[in-house]
């Protein structure tokens, strides 16, 4: 597992590094956004650690930057922004996870080790989802509705997954957080909502058949409106 981390906190950053090497992980570190992608255009990382304030370009422009190349690599947050609203914001750019300062060093370790496995989990065979028109590649992470590319989020792709995964059942908001998050983030269940918004701003909006709906008082399911 190799890691680059953006951080300009001189002392944070080395205590990261100094703990990351002692668990016997590779590691780099950059203190600014053109730093970052100096370093990353010869170097190959497993995991991208981005601190949100940072010099030059900052971390959430860092994420929505790499995200237009790389869909695949996670992103890991650290910010002292906590509000729903900044953790939103972070995972609508493409971020995987978000974690708020000051943290444990030993729960950034877990986290980052939790997204390489979740990375490294081998896929055999290419496996897609069709309901109505709309069609869900798991293995390339792609989505398309009558043809159309729908550009997601890892975040909205991963709930649209939980979603299509329950073959036409009700998942709760509790169910979706325990799915869409390895840790909770203090989840609000607002946040769910919000998520539930993103998707069908894009995989509903423009189209006559609604996919997307909602059980008031028990949660959301995915299916065709003529199956009702």
């Amino acid at each position: 597992m190799k890691l680059l981390l953006l951080e300009d906190d001189v002392v944070l950053s080395r205590e990261i590094k100094d703990f990351f090497t002692s668990k016997n992980v590779a590691f780099d570190t950059v203190f600014d956004g053109d730093l970052f992608f100096r370093q990353i255009k010869n170097n190959t990382y497993d995991i991208y650690l981005l601190d949100i304030n940072v010099p030059k370009i900052n971390g959430l422009d860092v994420c929505k930057k790499i995200r237009e190349s790389d869909k695949n690599t996670p992103i890991l947050m650290l910010t002292a922004f906590g509000e729903i609203e900044d953790k939103v914001d972070a995972f609508q750019k493409g971020a995987d996870d978000y974690l708020v300062k000051p943290f444990h060093l030993e729960e950034l370790y877990v986290r980052s080790l939790s997204l390489f496995r979740r990375k490294a989990s081998p896929q055999n065979k290419e496996e897609i989802i069709q309901i109505e028109d709309l069609f869900i590649n798991l293995t390339e992470k792609s989505v398309t509705r009558s043809n159309e590319i729908i550009n997601l989020t890892p975040k909205e792709f991963k709930l649209l997954q939980i979603l299509s995964q329950a073959n036409g059942r009700v998942v709760s908001k509790q169910q979706i957080a325990d799915e869409l998050w390895d840790y909770h983030i203090e989840t609000n269940q607002n946040t769910i909502e919000v998520y539930i918004n993103f998707l069908r701003a894009k995989i509903d909006r423009k189209f006559d058949t609604k996919l997307i709906h909602t059980k008031i008082g028990y949660g959301y399911y995915l299916k065709s409106e003529n199956d009702d």
